[in-house]
């Protein structure tokens, strides 16, 4: 086996395909997302990273709030729509027949048809380059409860999540493992 080496750049995939909904209820907006992921466990602690350009931007930094919405194998095409349509001359929910669900402690709508809708509170903002990232604490957590197990669990495998790759979408397969499973003991038979 033999690498090739290029010069640096954003290779690091798969990543999670997201919406991210923004402004208020009244005056809304939603960007797809696909520079975001955890940043600390205790407090949980996200990020976006976003084109100052783009017309959510600035959105967010006058609010200081956004909510991240996971996105699914039938939100592929809304997905990818709401990333290359701008906000600033287009309604997102409507023209993609997604629907604004009230937020407990943020005032942007969460969009009704994601399976989970996390809240978040920007805590700062990182001028990067080409983007910045809004670095930001999670309030809450908003599950839809369809996808709860008889324990009480999120139960991720019945969402058809998608992921982002290299300029393409892909759904998420079968579980392979969960955390653990290398180093867990055997149970004798």
């Amino acid at each position: 086996m033999s690498k090739i080496t290029w010069k640096p750049g954003t290779f690091l995939y798969p990543l999670p395909a997201v919406m991210v909904s923004c402004g208020t209820m009244e005056k809304s907006n939603i960007i797809t997302v696909a520079w975001t992921g955890i940043l600390n466990t205790n407090p949980a602690t996200v990020y976006i990273s976003v084109r100052p350009t783009r017309y959510s931007y600035n959105l967010i930094k006058e609010s200081g709030e956004f909510v991240i919405n996971l996105t699914t194998k039938n939100l592929v095409r809304a997905t990818d729509w709401c990333g290359v349509k701008s906000g600033a001359k287009v309604d997102k929910f409507k023209e993609m027949n997604l629907h604004k669900e009230k937020a407990k402690f943020v005032k942007c709508p969460m969009i009704k048809e994601s399976p989970v809708s996390i809240e978040c509170r920007v805590r700062d903002i990182q001028e990067l380059g080409s983007h910045h990232m809004f670095i930001a604490d999670v309030l809450a957590i908003n599950a839809d409860d369809k996808y709860i197990d008889e324990k009480g669990a999120f139960d991720i495998s019945k969402c058809d999540l998608i992921a982002y790759s290299n300029g393409h979408y892909y759904s998420l397969g079968k579980k392979l493992g969960k955390f653990g499973f290398s180093v867990q003991k055997k149970r004798k038979k």
